[in-house]
């Protein structure tokens, strides 16, 4: 039988795919030179958790893990972003996707998982993880819009921003009790026909049960009204086992994942062109800001938002969207 072999487009990760065409089946062969236990490893065991509760994710066909590759199964060419992009009528779509997080929460996971000599220990999330990802921002977002600024001035605006972010942190309401995909938007969900299939799995952790929906609804590649964010959001809280919980409780969390989760992407975004060469995630720079501004709006970021317009070109930022 004739093979044929196509790379395809990654994502922000190291990791390279390739599909793989034998007649009329394919599959996908993933590789990762660097972190090899995150990208493959980690990625094979949570599939397994997935789709051992019947939550569809590429199965591992074949492992080469000594190679730094493994073989998986394909789910397809078109993703929930290609299909929804070109959609006028996209609730009906998103609230499916939502359905798919309240089931994600519902899994029970253990600490500890293994797979031959393998094994993978389910972290949850702290404050330290929220800070960590939130200090790329100031690593890589701030350093870079700020170059023209003092060292010492950028260290002192960190500083002040970093501690108001302690103190926020400090405001969310939900334990950390929950699968939490920590990556879940429209690129990320796979369609073939009307089966979904989530891909990207390997960062999964146990936290806030807002994160993802925070991820999913204010995403930074498609645009929204707020008015269809907050429609979202209600389904979520009518319908998923937080629902005797009040609404403004969940619209905490949620403001308050979201802007953590946003600066963190600046950061990232700013990275992938700064260090690895990719400018092509510049273009969403001004809606994330966007994002920010519109969830700095609730009253536990009054102090933040006021040292964020004092220290930063606020109004310049959300329009620009090269560094």
């Amino acid at each position: 039988m004739n093979y044929k072999i196509k790379k395809i487009s990654g994502d922000a990760s190291f990791r390279e795919f390739y599909r793989v065409k034998k007649g009329l089946k394919s599959s996908i062969i993933v590789k990762a030179n660097k972190e090899k236990q995150r990208n493959l490893i980690n990625y094979v065991i949570i599939n397994k958790v997935l789709n051992d509760n019947r939550i569809n994710a590429p199965k591992l066909i074949n492992n080469y893990y000594e190679n730094s590759m493994i073989e998986i199964s394909d789910l397809g060419e078109k993703s929930f972003y290609n299909f929804i992009i070109s959609k006028k009528n996209r609730l009906s779509h998103y609230k499916k996707l939502i359905k798919l997080i309240i089931k994600l929460q519902k899994i029970r996971f253990k600490k500890i998982y293994k797979i031959g000599k393998y094994k993978l220990r389910v972290e949850k999330y702290t404050k330290k993880n929220l800070h960590k990802e939130s200090d790329l921002f100031f690593d890589w977002y701030l350093k870079n819009t700020l170059k023209n600024v003092r060292l010492k001035k950028q260290k002192k605006i960190k500083k002040v921003l970093k501690d108001e972010l302690d103190n926020i942190y400090e405001q969310l309401i939900f334990k950390n009790n929950v699968f939490v995909h920590r990556d879940f938007h429209a690129s990320n969900i796979m369609m073939r026909k009307k089966n979904l299939g989530l891909i990207d799995n390997q960062d999964a952790i146990i936290g806030n049960p807002l994160y993802d929906i925070a991820s999913l609804v204010d995403d930074v590649r498609i645009k929204f009204s707020s008015n269809f964010q907050k429609r979202l959001l209600k389904f979520y809280h009518r319908n998923s086992q937080f629902s005797k919980q009040s609404f403004e409780k969940i619209k905490n969390d949620y403001d308050i994942l979201s802007v953590q989760r946003n600066l963190k992407i600046l950061g990232i975004f700013v990275r992938l062109y700064k260090r690895d060469k990719k400018p092509n995630y510049l273009r969403y720079l001004p809606y994330t800001w966007q994002l920010i501004m519109r969830r700095l709006k609730n009253p536990v970021f009054k102090k933040f938002k006021y040292l964020l317009i004092k220290n930063l070109p606020i109004k310049k930022l959300v329009k620009v969207s090269i560094v």
